[in-house]
């Protein structure tokens, strides 16, 4: 009798250990389970922006801080019709510090050169694809202001900046784009309206082949001309 009451206080006890290791278990991965949930809405949430974004207020105040940081001052421009490499003048520091940080961002790769008119220029930096729009806004809504007292002209060559599509009588250029004076003699009816900051020191023989494409009544390539690619080189 005493054995067998010995026997069941023994199971009672056991049994009790055996519901406190369930629930401590339960526990434990009910906490796990929250942690990972912390985890994921930790690795989800969007890292600081390395930037701010830009508006026509704070733009120039970041150009010129940016200008003292970032000396570089000559690009590549990969094609499929081969490379254009551009050295940017130190002058025309604003424009200069603005298509590097644009390069550095990697906001000219996938457009393309939109505009092409033979013996006059090709125009880059846009194009018909949603991604453009949505890396501009992302860096901001911007204009620059022309810097065309420098000394330099639309020579044969040079890379300037157009003047935005918007209500623009002091010719505010717009940022994201460029053109390349393809004109033989030069384009020097531009001088004074838009800001030269650059010029094409190998790749000429690129740019005669894009001008030379079939172009729309509109002035768009017949053939889609993709900038794969800017890259710093020096």
């Amino acid at each position: 009798m005493r054995y067998l009451l010995f026997l069941g206080l023994i199971t009672l006890f056991f049994n009790c250990e055996d519901k406190q290791s369930k629930t401590k278990t339960s526990d434990s991965i009910s906490a796990n389970k929250t942690e990972v949930k912390q985890k994921d809405k930790d690795s989800i949430i969007k890292p600081e922006r390395e930037f701010p974004k830009l508006n026509s207020k704070s733009a120039m105040e970041f150009f010129l801080n940016y200008n003292e940081i970032h000396k570089e001052n000559k690009v590549r421009i990969f094609t499929d019709f081969g490379n254009i490499d551009i050295l940017l003048f130190n002058e025309t520091k604003f424009h200069r510090s603005n298509f590097i940080f644009l390069t550095k961002q990697k906001y000219f790769d996938g457009t393309q050169f939109y505009r092409i008119v033979s013996n006059f220029i090709i125009q880059g930096g846009n194009g018909d694809d949603r991604l453009t729009p949505k890396k501009r806004g992302h860096i901001g809504k911007y204009l620059l202001p022309p810097d065309t007292k420098r000394g330099f002209k639309h020579h044969r060559g040079v890379i300037s900046m157009p003047s935005s599509e918007i209500k623009n009588p002091h010719k505010l250029a717009s940022p994201f784009e460029f053109f390349i004076v393809q004109q033989k003699g030069g384009a020097y009816h531009l001088d004074g309206d838009y800001t030269v900051f650059g010029k094409v020191i190998k790749g000429m023989n690129v740019v005669d082949k894009i001008a030379n494409l079939d172009a729309d009544d509109g002035e768009w390539p017949m053939q889609n001309v993709y900038i794969r690619k800017v890259r710093i080189i020096d």
